[in-house]
C-alpha cells in the first residue's frame, strides 16, 4: 500500500519515556517525526525535554477539578471514571489539526476513558493495548481468571495493578461495555495472544483489530563482543551467564536451583537478590547502550513472565544475538521461538531448567539467527510502517 507523507498524528500515553508502554509510545513518536510526519504527545506525565509534547492538565485550574473528580470516584472505588481535562482534549488544538488519533495506556490516573465517545466521534481513533485492563472489571492482567469473558464481578485479584479496595469489578465491566458501545475505535495488538484475548471479549469484539508487533532500535541493540561486554559490566569471562531483568524471579531462581551446575545469575533492575544462586547485581539500567552491553554480556535472556502483552526485554536481547527461554504463554511466544532459544511449559520449573541448560550449551548457534530474526521483524522503522499504514486505512474508511 502506497502512504502518504504528512500525517498529523497525536499519541495520548500515561507518558512520554517512563516505563515500558510510554517508551513504546515514545518510539512511535519518533519514528514518525523521522519519517516526515507530524507527532504530537499529550501525556499525563512529561519526563523529556521534546517541545512536541505537553501534558493533558496544561494548567492548575484542570489539575484541581481532575483531582477533586478523581477522589470522589476513588472513594467510591470507580477507577478513573471522570477526569474533566480528558473531556477537555476534544478542544485542545492538537486534536483538532490531527489527523488521527493513538492511544496508548489509558490506565495511570491521568486520562477518563468515559471521555472515548466524544473524542471518537470528532476524530479517527486508534488504541494500542499494552495489557488488559481495556477489557477486564479492572486488572492489567487477568492471570488464571476467566471473569473478564462474561462481566467480572467477584474478582479474586482486586490487590493487583490497578488495584481495588472493593470489588466494583462488575460495576466497571458494564462501564466500559456503555463506553465502548458509543464509540469508534480501531484496536492494536502488538502479539498473537493479545490478539486472542481481545477477540473473545466481549466488549472489545465489535472493533476491527490488528496486530502490529513492537520494534526496537537495531542499530543501539546490536551484538557486541562478548568479552568487551562483561569487562565494561565487571562480569566475569568465560563463564555461563544468564541474564534476567523483571521484578519476580522466584521461579528462575528454583530452576536455577536445580541445575547440576548452576550458571551466574546477572540480574538488572530492582527486586530482591536471591539467595540460592550465585548473582552479579547491575542495578537499575537506564541507558539502552548499558542495557545493550547486558545482554550482550550474558550467553541467555531468561523471560519466565506468567503474563504479558508482547515483552520488550526480549526482542531487545534477540537484537543483539542472544537467545532467551520463557514460558509458552503469552505475547513473548511471538519472540522466543526454537529458532531463538526455548519454550518451557508454562510453570514448569523443570522443563524451565531444561530450556536453560539446552539454550546455555548451543547459545552460540542461536546468534545469528536471532539477530536476523531482529531486523526481518522487529525493526522500530518496520512498526512505524505499519502503523503509518493503519492510520492510511483509519482516514479511508472515514
Amino acid at each position: 500500500m502506497l502512504v502518504r507523507v504528512g500525517l498529523n498524528v497525536l499519541h495520548i500515553s500515561e507518558s512520554d519515556a517512563a516505563g515500558g508502554a510510554a517508551r513504546t509510545a515514545y518510539k512511535v513518536h519518533r519514528g514518525l517525526n523521522g519519517g516526515g510526519h507530524t507527532s504530537r504527545m499529550l501525556v499525563g506525565r512529561k519526563v523529556t525535554e521534546d517541545p512536541a509534547i505537553r501534558r493533558i492538565k496544561r494548567n492548575d485550574a484542570w489539575r484541581a477539578v481532575d483531582r477533586a473528580a478523581g477522589a470522589v470516584f476513588d472513594r467510591l472505588d470507580l477507577q478513573y471514571a471522570f477526569y474533566p481535562s480528558s473531556f477537555g482534549v476534544a478542544r485542545d488544538p492538537w486534536f483538532r489539526e490531527a489527523d488521527v488519533v493513538q492511544l496508548h495506556n489509558l490506565h495511570g490516573s491521568y486520562f477518563s476513558y468515559t471521555a472515548l465517545p466524544t473524542l471518537t466521534r470528532r476524530r479517527p481513533v486508534v488504541w494500542l493495548l499494552q495489557d488488559q485492563w481495556a477489557y477486564t472489571g479492572h486488572v492489567a492482567y487477568s492471570f488464571d481468571c476467566e471473569r473478564w469473558r462474561h462481566g467480572c464481578g467477584s474478582c479474586p485479584y482486586l490487590s493487583e495493578y490497578p488495584r481495588l479496595n472493593r470489588d466494583t469489578t462488575s460495576v466497571l465491566w458494564r462501564m466500559k461495555r456503555a463506553v465502548y458501545a458509543r464509540s469508534r475505535l480501531a484496536i492494536i495488538v502488538p502479539s498473537r495472544w493479545m490478539l486472542e484475548l481481545a477477540r473473545a471479549s466481549p466488549l472489545l469484539s465489535r472493533f476491527e483489530m490488528h496486530r502490529i508487533p513492537h520494534g526496537v532500535e537495531t542499530d543501539v541493540f546490536r551484538p557486541l563482543p562478548k568479552d568487551e561486554a562483561r569487562r565494561r559490566l565487571g562480569l566475569p569471562e568465560g563463564r555461563p551467564l544468564v541474564l534476567f531483568s523483571a521484578s519476580d524471579l522466584h521461579l528462575l531462581e528454583e530452576a536455577l536451583a536445580r541445575m547440576d551446575d548452576p550458571p551466574l545469575l546477572a540480574l538488572a533492575g530492582a527486586g530482591e537478590i536471591p539467595r540460592r544462586v550465585e548473582t552479579a547485581w547491575l542495578g537499575s539500567i537506564g541507558d539502552d547502550e548499558v542495557l545493550a552491553q547486558a545482554y550482550s554480556a550474558a550467553d541467555v535472556l531468561a523471560v519466565p513472565t506468567v503474563a504479558d502483552a508482547l515483552t520488550q526485554t526480549a526482542i531487545e536481547s534477540i537484537a543483539c544475538g542472544t537467545p532467551c527461554v520463557a514460558f509458552d504463554r503469552g505475547g513473548v511466544t511471538d519472540v522466543v521461538t526454537e529458532e531463538t532459544g526455548y519454550q518451557a511449559r508454562f510453570g514448569d520449573i523443570d522443563d524451565l531448567a531444561r530450556g536453560l541448560r539446552v539454550v546455555l550449551e548451543e547459545h552460540e548457534r542461536f546468534a545469528p539467527r536471532c539477530r536476523a530474526i531482529a531486523e526481518e521483524e522487529f525493526t522500530v522503522d518496520l512498526q512505524v510502517r505499519r502503523y503509518v499504514e493503519l492510520y492510511e486505512q483509519v482516514l479511508a474508511a472515514e
